[in-house]
């Protein structure tokens, strides 16, 4: 019985373990670096294995809030332009493209020629006077240099329809109007006329031969020849005094017909009648009338609107700038230099024109950032 137990065969047991499956935990017992290894090789699996654990852009918010901030920059920057360059009142730019002013060469302005210290042309063709300096100021703020301006002769009856004259007497289309031209509700009402704000006021005053008795007034010329201009608003008042009037186009022509004894005195602006009396002191009489009506000179542009602004803006830079003294130099080299000679017999002064700018409010022009228009 020994023996046979000894010849027993031992039976040899093998226990598999079934294989790990993928992504299972390590074996408890494994090496740190080999659970290591397990996990990072586990994620490249989940990673090149299963494309869609990727994540959409739907899965997120953050692409779509990026999207919506963009379209309310561009909303915000398009608004602004719109605002900035294409609504409310016109640009300089806008007004100086309606105007056509940069498509003019040369400015043609209409202006009298024989008023001395308002406008004159002496035989040699040299111009002078406060309504030509006011022409070159504004000019040179519509880009003008002064060799580009023209001046043209025009006649009182042909301001409204402005066409002056050259040298040799052709008719000329001028772009304004400069020509002691009196502000009126009845002209501004003419199809063909718009005046700028006013640039001088002035009064209506009388002159006479010297040695003539005192004037007071223009009802002393009571059924007297008294010389105007024809379709100035001075004839009004003489004709209201009872006067004869006698009209002439010209007011030179009104001072050769009282030398010749054929008027009794001259009757219109006393800024137009300084200049003659400064010329020749010891010729004439200048008398104040003491008239409260103020004579508002304008420049007209026709029926250019757009070109009336630019004026506008011009008269309003010189008004409202404290370092433009255009106009001052303008007044003191003209009408201030006729004072002293401009008193009657007694030594009373006549005033001639007021001292000072008139009020010129700015017209709606819209400012860009980089411009600084007027103060």
């Amino acid at each position: 019985m020994d023996g046979e137990r000894e010849r027993t065969p031992v039976r040899k047991i093998v226990v598999r373990r079934p294989p790990r499956q993928r992504g299972a935990p390590p074996r408890r017992g494994a090496a740190p670096r080999q659970r290591r290894a397990e996990r990072a090789l586990s994620g490249l699996q989940r990673t090149f294995a299963r494309p869609e654990a990727v994540r959409s852009w739907g899965d997120s918010l953050a692409p779509w809030r990026l999207a919506a901030v963009g379209v309310v920059i561009a909303l915000v920057l398009g608004f602004s332009w719109v605002r900035l360059f294409h609504m409310g009142p016109p640009s300089v730019e806008d007004l100086r493209r309606a105007a056509g002013v940069d498509e003019w060469r040369t400015l043609a302005i209409g202006v009298k020629d024989d008023q001395p210290g308002v406008a004159y042309r002496d035989p040699q063709g040299a111009w002078s006077g406060f309504d030509i300096d006011i022409a070159y100021m504004i000019a040179e703020d519509l880009g003008f240099r002064r060799e580009d301006v023209r001046f043209y002769g025009i006649e009182s009856e042909d301001r409204a329809r402005m066409e002056a004259a050259d040298p040799d007497g052709n008719p000329v289309p001028v772009k304004m109007v400069i020509a002691s031209y009196s502000i009126t509700a009845e002209r501004e009402a003419m199809p063909n006329v718009m005046f700028s704000a006013s640039y001088l006021h002035t009064e209506q005053s009388v002159i006479t031969l010297r040695g003539h008795p005192k004037v007071a007034s223009l009802e002393e010329f009571k059924d007297k020849k008294v010389c105007t201009l024809s379709a100035s608003t001075s004839a009004v008042t003489a004709n209201a005094s009872g006067a004869q009037l006698v009209r002439r186009n010209r007011v030179s022509e009104c001072f050769t017909a009282m030398e010749k004894g054929d008027v009794g005195a001259v009757s219109t602006d006393a800024a137009i009648l300084g200049g003659f009396k400064a010329r020749d002191p010891g010729r004439y009489d200048h008398w104040d009338l003491g008239d409260d009506k103020t004579e508002a000179w304008g420049v007209s542009v026709g029926d250019n609107k757009a070109l009336l602004d630019l004026v506008d803006l011009s008269l309003y830079r010189s008004y409202a700038d404290p370092k433009d003294s255009r106009w001052e130099r303008a007044f003191q080299n003209n009408i201030a230099a006729e004072v002293r000679a401009n008193v009657e017999p007694g030594g009373a002064p006549v005033p001639l024109a007021r001292p000072q700018q008139p009020l010129a409010r700015r017209p709606e022009v819209r400012e860009l950032p980089w411009e600084e228009i007027a103060p």
